[in-house]
């Protein structure tokens, strides 16, 4: 299990494709059987909670995306939340939908996390989502 940013986002970025700000950026969420591969590209339902409690395929939209900029630029959003849900998530994998659903990084949620009958929040770090040193 890894966290990471994948490569064709880092291209999409570079090459003025991918805007976090004004694109529409979703969160999904998967199980055990995912794995990060830096080289994936586009987002798929593979792995993805399907068909379970309180969670939607294509996951969530992220609110109030924000880009900071100094010494190290961070990327960063509101938490998200399922209410009413209950399943086992082990990863969060943010995805840009507006060009073509390309993949922004996935996050290892370190574990299994479970939830049952409640509200999920996926809780951002507090120094961001992504930080470019």
């Amino acid at each position: 299990m890894a966290s990471g940013i994948y490569n064709r986002f880092k291209h999409h970025v570079l090459a003025g494709l991918c805007n976090v700000l004004t694109h529409t950026v979703k969160v999904a969420l998967y199980g055990a059987s995912y794995s990060f591969t830096a080289t994936d590209t586009a987002y798929t339902t593979t792995g993805e909670l399907l068909g379970v409690g309180g969670y939607t395929a294509g996951g969530a939209t992220l609110g109030s995306p924000t880009v900071s900029e100094a010494a190290t630029a961070v990327f960063d959003a509101a938490d998200t939340s399922w209410a009413a849900a209950t399943f086992t998530v082990n990863f969060a994998v943010l995805y840009d939908v507006t060009p073509c659903n390309t993949l922004i990084c996935a996050i290892d949620l370190g574990g299994a996390q479970t939830v049952t009958a409640a509200t999920f929040t996926l809780q951002y770090a507090s120094s961001g989502i992504i930080r470019l040193t």
